[in-house]
């Protein structure tokens, strides 16, 4: 029954991708250096026809050539109901005022099974020298957010005033939409030209580029790691690498948080029958403390976007299970848990 649930979902899949134009969609990430289909990968910065068509479509703004901005579920929420993201209530982010983008939409060192992005048609490797720089990417995005926003207008009457007035002027970035944003070459120079605008900045990373972490030389307001295996298998299995000695990079990256004078953080999205055994808690312990984060956030997978191509619904844990993790986590680690959020299903720990 199982089996045929699987199969049922995955046709209905085809169908939705088939309405969007997107019928030839592939169903596993390309070799390192290679397009989906194994054709020869001309790398350039700029969006595939069938990318941009796909990204507007799944609510995307295109800023410049490579860059994107896209509304959080979360800020919309706030400014509809006051609903707040769980990085509100670990971090005091204010969700109404956020702006979730990416420098790198379509360049990415992973092809994660879980991720809910389009990661099929994402390119391996680093961005070509030839990008837009910086202070175009923030302008634009900060205006991308306006437009994104503006139809709240429209219904002002059933807002708060000073929510929707505060909306339109950002005050934060989350760096972690879609792609690695540490692929593109002036990602330094992107978190100070945001600083300036009186941002506060989270960057998030997959570690895969150690030498750009060590030199950067504007730090964000806070580092996000994502940490999904303890083992080199599990990493290729659960992050199908696009690239050879992403794991080595990994643990350099992982020694390098300690040089952070910002906050750190390493996520652990987790994959029910992927990295939720207590087998694996020693494992997880052992990079926990080689990195020394400030904080750990077990995170459950989500049931959304292409994922579902990749996975069931069975892969998503329930908040409990997270819970649980966290707790052998702790226990392996001491680290304590600090928060929890049942909505996100996310487990905050602390050292």
């Amino acid at each position: 029954m199982e089996a045929l649930k699987s199969v049922g979902e995955k046709l209905v899949w085809f169908a939705v991708l088939v309405v969007l134009g997107m019928e030839s969609f592939p169903r596993t990430g390309g070799e390192p250096g290679t397009q989906a289909g194994g054709e020869t990968n001309v790398v350039s910065c700029e969006f595939p026809a069938e990318v941009v068509s796909l990204l507007r479509k799944q609510g995307h703004m295109i800023v410049g050539r490579h860059s994107t901005v896209k509304t959080c579920h979360w800020t919309r929420k706030a400014i509809l109901t006051g609903d707040k993201c769980y990085k509100h209530k670990f971090y005091g982010i204010e969700s109404h005022r956020c702006l979730q983008m990416s420098p790198a939409t379509n360049f990415c060192t992973h092809a994660c099974i879980y991720c809910w992005r389009p990661v099929e048609y994402t390119q391996g490797g680093d961005m070509p020298p030839d990008v837009d720089p910086p202070e175009l990417i923030v302008e634009k995005s900060i205006e991308a957010q306006k437009k994104l926003l503006c139809g709240y207008k429209g219904i002002q009457y059933r807002l708060d005033p000073r929510v929707l007035r505060e909306a339109l002027e950002p005050r934060h970035v989350a760096i972690s939409l879609a792609g690695e944003p540490t692929t593109y070459p002036y990602i330094g120079e992107l978190i100070a030209e945001y600083g300036r605008r009186g941002f506060t900045t989270f960057l998030v990373t997959n570690g895969t580029r150690p030498r750009v972490l060590n030199n950067l030389e504007h730090e964000p307001t806070q580092l996000y790691l994502s940490l999904e295996a303890p083992t080199p298998e599990l990493h290729k299995k659960i992050n199908r690498p696009r690239e050879p000695g992403t794991w080595e990079k990994i643990q350099e990256s992982l020694e390098l948080l300690k040089s952070f004078s910002c906050p750190t953080v390493l996520r652990i999205t987790l994959v029910r029958g992927y990295n939720l055994g207590d087998e694996l808690i020693p494992g997880f312990s052992r990079l926990v403390e080689k990195a020394s984060p400030t904080y750990v956030e077990a995170k459950a997978y989500m049931y959304l976007g292409y994922s579902r191509l990749r996975l069931t619904r069975e892969a998503m844990p329930s908040h409990g299970e997270v819970l649980r993790f966290a707790e052998r986590l702790a226990q392996g680690t001491g680290y304590r848990i600090k928060d929890e959020s049942k909505t996100s299903r996310v487990v905050q720990l602390a050292g």
